[in-house]
């Protein structure tokens, strides 16, 4: 029987999503790939640093301790086989199980997202963020100066979302855009029984329920969901109203209307946050690990 990652949350990543490999980039830009290639071939020996996706990682993987294999962490990137050999090195010094991995040396990896079956994909480079959303998939553009702790709440995984363009289609947010706050709610409350359409983020929210409910006493690490939005009553009806038409949850809501997430993150201490709107990414960094979704109408 062939090897198969169904029925397991499958999370594809780029060097520079799991680990801090910033300096080494600026080599590539000022120099050229082969310059880089030998730094990194010159610090095989030398593990890089955790990136912003590090953490996520590092607890999705405690999912597998009990022995079940509920997730895979797949190294999908640009690089060469070669800075390949110091990613999985780097990863083994840091106690992180990876076992599989595809490098492209420069060709766009994206298009192994289908044969991987993958749940999220994870990169420092906006084009192959956006080559994944326009082909289906979950994908977010790192913040690489997010702020990282692999320390804290080590026995829960936190992961915030936005709500529109992110977990629900930007329907909604193109009103708001166009028309002003006041077109926006009324279109709210005129359709606040009619679901919104999804956005790319539904089937990873869907992908994390079911390793929520799959997971056992003996795996040391649970998970809590967040819905961070920039929405307000009477606007917040039609999102929760949408998720219970999905059949999903969230532990936690907020309805911020307007002010800025970053404090209210700093609260939640989130391991990752998805939103596609660069302001609330910045500010989100300064409390976490965040990456911005580039779909919907802020990003046309």
């Amino acid at each position: 029987m062939p090897v198969t990652l169904d029925n397991k949350l499958v999370v594809a990543l780029s060097s520079r999503a799991l680990f801090d490999f910033e300096e080494e980039n600026r080599v590539f830009e000022e120099m050229d790939d082969r310059a880089y290639m030998q730094l990194q071939s010159d610090r095989l020996d030398r593990p890089a640093p955790p990136g912003v996706a590090f953490p996520l990682a590092k607890k999705l993987l405690a999912f597998n301790a009990d022995g079940v294999h509920r997730v895979e962490i797949v190294i999908l990137s640009r690089n060469d086989p070669v800075s390949g050999l110091r990613v999985f090195r780097s990863a083994d010094e840091n106690g992180l199980d990876l076992g599989r991995g595809v490098f492209t040396r420069g060709r766009a990896p994206y298009r192994f997202l289908d044969p991987l079956g993958a749940h999220l994909f994870l990169s420092a480079n906006a084009d192959d963020v956006r080559k994944a959303l326009e082909a289906g998939f979950p994908a977010a553009q790192v913040f690489a100066h997010s702020h990282v702790d692999t320390e804290r709440h080590a026995d829960e995984l936190r992961i915030a979302f936005d709500g529109d363009a992110v977990l629900f289609s930007d329907e909604a947010e193109r009103i708001y855009q166009q028309d002003g706050l006041a077109r926006f709610h009324a279109h709210e409350r005129a359709h606040v029984a009619r679901p919104l359409p999804p956005g790319p983020f539904k089937p990873l929210l869907e992908a994390l329920q079911r390793l929520q409910r799959a997971t056992g006493p003996s795996v040391p690490v649970r998970l809590r969901t967040a819905l961070v939005t920039a929405r307000s009553a009477p606007a917040h009806e039609r999102a929760i109203r949408t998720l219970i038409d999905w059949g999903v949850s969230v532990d936690e809501a907020m309805f911020l209307g307007g002010l800025e997430k970053g404090p209210f993150l700093a609260e939640f201490e989130p391991d990752f946050f998805f939103d596609d709107q660069t302001g609330h990414c910045e500010s989100a960094s300064r409390a976490g690990p965040a990456g911005q979704v580039l779909s919907g109408v802020t990003n046309a």
